[in-house]
């Protein structure tokens, strides 16, 4: 076993964000640069020699290259065993799900979620702890540290393992096994849902849409919707993994997902229809003509909970990102259900799933999950929603529409303003910060402030405190507007200003959202002077 141990000195930008280290594939094809980062990762668990660990990614380019980089790596720092997806293909929710299924150590997944791929576009490296949840920040800043003092690491010199096979062979000590990545993952949601009525609603002239935007779901969807559940061939569209996502930006909102929309807002359009993201933990709910915001889903999900066979003893509670609605929040009430409001990031919901405290989480960015896993999961959402609707007999619309009568309507949505010139973004943000203390009482046009702050999170199962997580400006009505600079790209900075409006009386709920929420739209631009600070006119994106 010939092990070379390389010298190389730190890269100051390795510090890894809500979601692992993203950059451009330029940068992550420097040299050392994601050997380093790897290294980082090893040096940083203690204890992990001998051990398993899962390894895949989203079939984005540079997948393949650092996987067989990585395998290297892994043998040369006295790693087990490797499990990896056929193809270099996993599913963030599948790696997690095969990690706790295998008890693994834990596992690399390499994705940068629903940025654009490509040899012009980002990769993403991150790490998953033992219950298959992403790492906390103690473990991330343990791997930074590291990063910003290493001068070697260690790589095995051997022959590329063949990944388009099943098959168990070695690299060095160490065990490498193929595996297929779809069938741990299939039987956990056979597990959790009613197949049989599923396949009961889709015999029965019920007509879908699901939309992988040539991304990993596509091996996924394939499967589970045309092969186990009945589906007619092309019920999936764009389900062939490209390493470029096709050229398009697999993000499943109203803006990317255009070729779904298109198909879901037009004339015939099918009784159902789903997208999902580039790694396959976020997805996008419509029915004929109708569009399911993610916050008001992850509510009809709590509401609906006992009808599926996985949930039907209860919730122990439910938990939701800070800046997403709080229509859940009305749900658990009803339900004498305890609802925590965390941190944006997968990470910090954690805990909360581990401690019991939560059985369903969601996040306003098309994220949705259970504890069945630690991440977010895109065709589970898919399955939940499909088999709500098999049980009920109902369309999209009508269910959405009932749960607004009996819990009221949060009109909602979430602006984006992308690229960004990164200083003029932190000067907004900076601004409304040193404005928040002296902000509730103050009154604007219609709108009294009730509270205003930085949002703060104390962990109620470590105790550990995540500060200035987003600005807060909360309004007697129950109207919000939420602040925030997102991590998750990688050119400039992206300002998210997310608008809240509560609408108690059904007879206004049919309002156009944009027109509903235009008053604090005009306000947040009013608070924030944001074309001012963004040079932009308007958001880049809308959902």
């Amino acid at each position: 076993m010939n092990i070379r141990t390389v010298s190389t000195t730190p890269f100051s930008d390795q510090k890894p964000g809500t979601s692992g280290l993203r950059k451009s594939v330029k940068v992550f094809q420097k040299p050392h640069y994601l050997e380093n980062f790897v290294q980082s990762i090893f040096d940083s668990l203690e204890g992990c020699e001998g051990q398993t660990i899962v390894l895949g990614g989203d079939g984005r380019y540079y997948n393949r290259e650092a996987i067989q980089v990585i395998m290297k790596m892994a043998a040369a720092n006295g790693i087990g065993r490797i499990l990896v997806g056929k193809g270099g293909i996993m599913s963030t929710p599948a790696a997690s799900a095969i990690i706790r299924q295998y008890q693994a150590f834990g596992g690399i997944v390499l994705s940068a979620s629903h940025n654009p791929g490509g040899p012009d576009g980002d990769f993403g490296i991150k790490y998953n702890i033992t219950n298959g949840g992403p790492a906390p920040e103690k473990v991330t800043e343990a791997i930074f540290a590291r990063s910003q003092v290493i001068d070697s690491y260690k790589i095995l010199e051997a022959d590329d393992i063949n990944l388009d096979k099943l098959t168990v062979t070695r690299l060095g000590e160490m065990s490498v096994e193929v595996i297929d990545p779809v069938e741990p993952y299939a039987r956990l949601m056979e597990s959790l849902f009613d197949f049989d009525k599923i396949r009961q609603l889709v015999k029965n002239d019920f007509a879908m849409c699901i939309d992988s935007m040539h991304a990993v779901t596509g091996t996924y969807a394939k499967d589970i919707f045309e092969k186990r559940l009945g589906a007619a061939e092309g019920t999936v569209q764009n389900g062939v993994p490209l390493e470029d996502f096709g050229g398009g930006h697999p993000d499943p909102n109203l803006v990317y997902a255009h070729d779904l929309v298109e198909i879901m807002f037009g004339q015939n359009a099918p009784d159902f229809g789903a997208a999902s993201d580039g790694d396959g933990d976020r997805n996008m709910i419509l029915g004929n003509n109708f569009f399911v915001t993610p916050s008001d889903s992850l509510a009809v999900l709590t509401a609906n909970a006992t009808l599926v066979p996985g949930y039907k003893d209860g919730l122990a509670g439910v938990a939701r990102s800070m800046p997403t609605s709080e229509a859940v929040d009305r749900v658990a009430e009803k339900l004498n259900i305890s609802c925590y409001e965390t941190p944006t990031g997968w990470k910090f919901f954690g805990n909360l799933l581990d401690a019991d405290k939560a059985t369903l989480c969601g996040e306003e960015s098309f994220g949705t999950g259970s504890n069945h896993v630690r991440e977010k999961d895109g065709l589970w959402a898919v399955l939940f929603w499909l088999n709500i609707l098999a049980v009920r007999g109902e369309s999209v619309e009508a269910i959405v529409k009932e749960h607004w009568k009996t819990y009221g309507r949060n009109f909602y949505s979430r602006h984006d303003y992308e690229e960004v010139d990164k200083e003029r973004a932190t000067q907004l943000m900076e601004r409304l910060r040193g404005m928040v203390s002296t902000m509730p009482g103050k009154k604007f046009g219609n709108y009294e402030v009730k509270y205003a702050d930085d949002f703060s999170y104390q962990d109620p199962v470590d105790g550990s405190v995540s500060q200035k997580q987003g600005l807060r400006i909360g309004f007697t009505d129950g109207s919000r507007i939420v602040f925030r600079l997102s991590g998750t790209g990688t050119k400039g900075a992206t300002l998210r200003v997310y608008i809240e409006s509560y609408e108690p009386d059904a007879s206004k709920h049919n309002t156009e959202t944009q027109k509903a929420l235009k008053p604090l739209i005009d306000l947040a631009q009013e608070i924030a002077q944001i074309k001012e600070y963004t040079q932009r006119d308007e958001p880049t994106v809308i959902t």
